[in-house]
């Protein structure tokens, strides 16, 4: 069961797996977390800050929520996506293909990887571009499906789904701290200050 449906659904008894591992007995093996719980932990350790939706009409929401929180109602975004570009053509947003006349980066990924708290991304994503080129304020549109535990869990999956043309410059995002929050742990990497809107399609 998704971690959101059990935070955000009816509550049950506790299943022997939902026992945290430090009350479980000394010989019992350790339970391996959910994919979608992992992912989230790690995710939130690396500094990222997501917004869980039910449906569509809560990602709009909270789209509109971090927009007016950062004053980017009239600030340019960068999309690369015309799909994506479309699905919010409601927020009438100010967009450009030219990362240098961007505040903001609205994209989707390829993946969420579980084992680390990143994301996978690809040129379906940013073309050829690198991620210093890219502004440091993400968005990010993904779905509860997009999990998987690993990376080469997510190569493979990029493989199948791309069958007549395997997408370049793939590449995974990990640390999305602010300049100040940085570490020598971060040094050299592409920070970014990343909201990840995540809707539940499972």
């Amino acid at each position: 069961m998704s971690i959101f449906k059990r935070l955000f659904g009816r509550k049950s008894e506790k299943t022997e797996e939902q026992i945290p591992n430090h009350e479980r007995g000394k010989y019992m093996p350790e339970v391996k977390l959910p994919a979608d719980e992992r992912f989230t932990i790690n995710f939130n350790a690396n500094g990222g800050k997501f917004l869980y939706c039910e449906n569509l009409q809560e990602i709009n929401e909270s789209l509109q929520n971090i927009l007016s929180e950062n004053n980017w109602s009239d600030k340019t975004a960068l999309i690369l996506d015309d799909r994506l570009e479309r699905k919010f053509e409601g927020f009438q947003l100010k967009t450009s293909k030219n990362p240098s006349e961007a505040t903001f980066f609205f994209s989707t990924c390829e993946y969420l990887i579980s084992d680390d708290g990143s994301l996978l991304i690809s040129s379906n994503q940013i073309a050829e571009k690198k991620l210093k080129e890219l502004p440091s304020n993400f968005i990010i549109f993904a779905t509860t499906s997009q999990f998987v535990e690993t990376i080469g869990e997510g190569l493979k999956g990029i493989k199948e789904k791309n069958k007549s043309k395997i997408p370049t410059n793939i590449t995974t995002i990990k640390h999305f701290k602010t300049v100040e929050d940085k570490d020598f742990m971060t040094y050299g990497s592409s920070s970014k200050n990343l909201y990840l809107l995540l809707l539940e399609d499972l």
